[in-house]
């Protein structure tokens, strides 16, 4: 199911009453706004809340999840050692993401690694929520409505916390867990001369700016900002809303901005991203256009491109991956082999993502899920549009076992696709692409994916075959 809910707030230790002691009244818009934004998340009845905050351990070089079974914490730290939250954590869904990550290269580490106490960026969000549970639901012994995921930021490139984001939420489709996203994060802290941090004249203009992001549901903005810039405004929760944003691609969203404050001279904006669920007549429409589709005998059309289509066709309008049509041809259940899914719109590429070997039990199932994942996460494209799907093409291609060679003589581009490795990092390039003509420009563009210099040549080389599924063609190898 994903993303079913997903909020973006602050998280100023004075709101918690216990902390405030009446002070929290000089931000009365806040803490209504983030009432609001916690009853949307109880609401959505999460089997699991992800929380990201730039107060959770942070690493210059990748991320940390917490995997530890519990995470307590307290307002200790702010002279409140009474106010506690002890809160169990969905370390399944947190040791998946971590193992997901860095199978696509972006490392992540669990609490074996590093383990911390939960940080006032997670309990303040938390306190809300449990506050709103508990109005819901009457007196319970649970903080909380469901374990948690706490995610800490790092020091990364915007586009790679976007990416993270499409690795939660992959991850939540695979599990089949309704997650809401709780992106902890405040935004400039320097607003007020007499605040705490001082003033600089970028500070306003960064919170309107994030302001009007919200108010206009344009998230894809977040990822402008001139890095000089966020740090003059010494902005705090920019990447977490990143992660959020790249969690919500490919989904329906209507965002509302609640509020939009900083008397304390630090930022505290609220928004709650509304995430759409179709309703029952238009899945209905669509599943009967997509069954006319699968039953369809068009022999310039094979099984292979007609399951890629409807899974990108369908989760486009839908945000949800279809179920595989009763009659999808027992070879593509039988067998299992990596899979490239990639679409071209107007002859440009529009997106392209596979797997190296097989992750799930058929051919049939990898290019479902790899048709989403071209669709809605190559981190080179936005999420593909409503209004596009008419105009693109498909390719699926099947890889066959890799094999090692021991030099570039054993390569022929037309033929063979390669792989080159280099301690952890990997990359592959497909064979006979348009533009590549020599072994040389196939190996340079393989070591640029894998992050490995053109000129080293101290590389793990392998080759493979693939066969080739277009749209309007037969299978060619």
């Amino acid at each position: 199911m994903a993303i079913v809910a997903a909020v973006a707030v602050p998280h100023p230790p004075l709101i918690v009453p216990a902390v405030g002691k009446g002070e929290e009244a000089r931000i009365s818009s806040t803490i209504d706004a983030y009432e609001a934004a916690a009853r949307a998340v109880i609401d959505a009845k999460p089997d699991c809340i992800v929380v990201t905050s730039p107060h959770a351990p942070m690493f210059r070089d990748g991320f940390h999840v917490t995997t530890d079974a519990r995470l307590e914490g307290s307002m200790a730290r702010f002279r409140a050692p009474h106010e506690q939250i002890d809160a169990a954590c969905d370390a399944d869904f947190a040791r998946a993401i971590v193992e997901k990550a860095n199978a696509a290269g972006i490392a992540a580490v669990g609490s074996d690694r590093y383990r911390d106490d939960m940080d006032h960026g997670t309990y303040v969000p938390l306190y809300f929520v449990r506050e709103a549970y508990h109005a819901s639901a009457g007196d319970t012994i649970d903080d909380l409505p469901c374990p948690i995921v706490r995610i800490g930021l790092s020091g990364l490139s915007p586009q790679t916390h976007r990416e993270l984001g499409h690795i939660i939420s992959q991850t939540a489709d695979e599990l089949e867990k309704r997650v809401a996203f709780v992106a902890s994060g405040d935004l400039s802290h320097k607003l007020l001369e007499e605040g705490p941090y001082g003033f600089a004249p970028e500070g306003p203009v960064f919170d309107e700016q994030i302001g009007e992001i919200f108010a206009a549901g344009e998230l894809d903005r977040l990822f402008e900002f001139d890095e000089d810039f966020c740090e003059a405004a010494a902005e705090c929760g920019l990447r977490s809303f990143q992660i959020m944003a790249g969690a919500l691609d490919g989904l329906t969203v209507e965002s509302h901005l609640l509020s939009n404050e900083g008397p304390f001279g630090v930022g505290y904006g609220v928004a709650i991203m509304d995430v759409k669920n179709p309703q029952e007549e238009a899945i209905r429409a669509q599943a009967g256009n997509e069954d006319e589709s699968a039953n369809a005998t068009d022999n310039d059309v094979d099984s292979h491109i007609m399951l890629a289509r409807l899974t990108v066709e369908h989760y486009v309008r839908t945000g949800r991956p279809p179920e595989l049509p009763e009659n999808v041809p027992q070879e593509l259940l039988t067998r299992q082999a990596g899979v490239f899914v990639s679409l071209h719109e107007h002859g440009e590429l529009r997106g392209c993502i596979g797997t190296i070997a097989a992750t799930t039990p058929s051919i049939a199932q990898e290019i479902l899920q790899n048709g989403v994942s071209a669709c809605s996460r190559d981190p080179r494209f936005d999420p593909v549009r409503p209004d596009e799907l008419d105009f693109l093409d498909y390719s699926v291609d099947v890889l066959g076992d890799a094999e090692p060679i021991s030099s570039p003589a054993e390569l022929d581009v037309k033929r063979y696709g390669v792989i080159v490795t280099k301690g952890w990092k990997r990359g592959l390039l497909l064979p006979n692409l348009d533009g590549v003509d020599t072994v040389a420009y196939q190996l340079e563009i393989a070591k640029r994916k894998a992050g490995i210099s053109p000129h080293d040549d101290d590389v793990d080389l392998e080759r493979f075959e693939v066969v080739r599924h277009t749209r309007g063609g037969q299978p060619r190898r």
